[in-house]
């Protein structure tokens, strides 16, 4: 064979070399690139963790007092179950490991974590795996001097009554404000119920529940279960019993690794 056609064939082996090799450059950066936005993620979670004052600012105007005689959304835990006032997900037996996680709605650090790993938590409690009990909270009112958190926990107790428990707590934190402090409105938490699916009849039964505050004591009892249970701050996760830490929160591998440790 002539020159030319060898010129021609080296010409294009030096040409797939270097498309193979910008390929598996383009491929190494995705995964550090991706790597490094899991892991500021965590670092976030770790480092943003919204530490907890000890009780709701006496000045705040919006101070709501707990009773325990105070109605509970459907399936609720009451106050004489160990995880008092917590919103049981997914369909683990009870032989399964308890996770449970401390949120408030407010809290930065609660929206990375839902952003990092809040289908895998979810998942993990779909799939039979862990009991999840989320436990929710509103102390950020006392130090942000508003009351967001305990009414964006009394609409999703209307929420839950029509069924859609995990829909709203998810769109609650995707409609997280930028700003810490700004909270929502009546409005638009009622606008929250419509993008979690809820329509028809429902929505105006959701409507009325969220318009008249019929959980917002629900949501001062979760808060003061969280005092009484001294966590520090949110987000917390709880195997039980056992404090996970955020980093394993944060990152599924690490969570079902824990979670399968904890069925041993």
């Amino acid at each position: 064979m002539g020159e030319g056609g060898k010129s021609r064939r080296e010409k294009a082996a030096s040409a797939r070399q270097q498309a193979d090799s910008s390929q598996k450059r383009r491929e190494r950066t995705v995964r550090v690139v991706g790597a490094v936005t899991v892991l500021a993620v965590v670092v976030a979670i770790i480092g943003v963790a919204v530490i907890a004052r000890n009780a709701d600012n006496a000045s705040n105007p919006n101070l709501v007092q707990p009773d325990p005689t105070a109605p509970l959304p459907a399936g609720v835990l009451g106050a004489d179950s160990q995880w008092a006032y917590g919103v049981a997900y997914g369909s683990a037996p009870e032989t399964a490991p308890v996770l449970e996680l401390w949120e408030d709605f407010q809290c930065p650090a609660c929206g990375s974590l839902e952003q990092a790993n809040g289908d895998g938590i979810a998942g993990l409690a779909e799939s039979g795996d862990v009991r999840l009990i989320w436990r929710p909270t509103g102390f950020l009112d006392g130090n942000l001097g508003n009351d967001s958190s305990k009414r964006a926990i009394a609409a999703w107790g209307c929420a839950i009554d029509a069924g859609k428990t995990r829909e709203f707590h998810d769109v609650v934190y995707a409609n997280q404000p930028e700003v810490e402090g700004t909270g929502w409105t009546d409005e638009q938490l009622i606008g929250f119920g419509s993008e979690a699916g809820i329509a028809g009849a429902e929505l105006d039964t959701f409507t009325q529940c969220v318009s008249d505050r019929t959980y917002v004591v629900w949501a001062a009892n979760a808060t003061q279960a969280f005092y009484d249970a001294g966590v520090g701050g949110t987000p917390a996760g709880i195997l039980n019993g056992v404090d996970i830490g955020n980093e394993n929160l944060a990152d599924l591998k690490l969570l079902t690794e824990a979670v399968k440790s904890a069925q041993e």
